[in-house]
C-alpha cells in the first residue's frame, strides 16, 4: 500500500470523473448494489431469524440401499 498523497488525490480525481460521465442509470445501479452489499455486512439484529434468501440449504443424499 502507497501512502504517497498526490498519487492517491490523482487517482480519486479520476475515478471521480469517471463516475461523473456515467449515464444516471448506471448510478443507480452501482447505489443498488452498495446497499446490497451494506444490507448483507449489517449484523442481523437478534430475534429476527434470516431471510430464506440468507438460508444455505441442501438435501442430504439418499445413502439408503435399495431394498428389492
Amino acid at each position: 500500500m502507497s501512502f504517497d498523497l498526490e498519487r492517491i488525490w490523482k487517482s480519486k480525481g479520476e475515478y471521480r470523473r469517471r463516475l461523473a460521465v456515467l449515464p444516471l442509470a448506471a448510478k443507480l445501479q452501482m447505489l443498488d448494489e452498495l446497499r446490497e452489499r451494506a444490507l448483507t455486512l449489517r449484523p442481523r439484529p437478534t430475534g429476527i431469524p434470516p431471510s430464506p434468501r440468507e438460508v444455505i440449504s441442501e438435501q442430504p443424499p439418499d445413502y439408503r440401499a435399495n431394498q428389492g
